[in-house]
């Protein structure tokens, strides 16, 4: 997992692009993965582990509405995260994770494994939608980063 956050460390230096990260299920591991690679501190501007609803709308702006309605696991709710999150930290690239890492939690709905990322760079703006298999906590969260960390590199090519 390094190696990639290495590879987008190093496109992010030569583009002269900064970058901050959002996130929930996943707790600050996007954010400890890139930081746990020297040179960081050029590219990686800002990250937030807005876990709770109340630090969603807190922290980040997020209307209690979009989370009552749809849920804090949502693309809404994941699409309000990374516009504000860009607003708040003014980066080239924002990121936002939302999900249901487990082993509770999940409804036939929104199982446990759902996630949702979010990536803002300038005006292109995208929410994926991941299911992941429950195999673990860890599993679910280990594969959102990486999955996040892999959608930020083919942004960079």
């Amino acid at each position: 997992m390094n190696l990639i956050f290495r590879k987008i460390i190093n496109k992010l230096i030569k583009k002269k692009l900064k970058i901050s990260v959002a996130e929930s299920c996943t707790g600050g591991l996007f954010s400890s993965k890139i930081t746990s690679i020297s040179g960081s501190s050029k590219v990686f501007d800002l990250g937030l582990v807005t876990y709770s609803n109340k630090s969603k709308t807190n922290v980040l702006a997020i209307k209690k509405r979009i989370i009552r309605k749809y849920g804090a696991v949502s693309k809404q709710t994941c699409l309000a995260m990374v516009k504000n999150l860009s607003k708040i930290s003014n980066v080239s690239i924002a990121v936002s994770i939302t999900g249901i890492a487990g082993p509770g939690g999940g409804t036939k709905q929104k199982p446990v494994g759902l996630v949702f990322v979010g990536i803002k760079k300038g005006k292109f703006i995208f929410v994926k939608k991941y299911l992941f298999k429950n195999k673990g906590r860890f599993y679910i969260q280990r594969n959102a980063v990486i999955r996040s960390a892999r959608l930020i590199l083919d942004l960079l090519k």
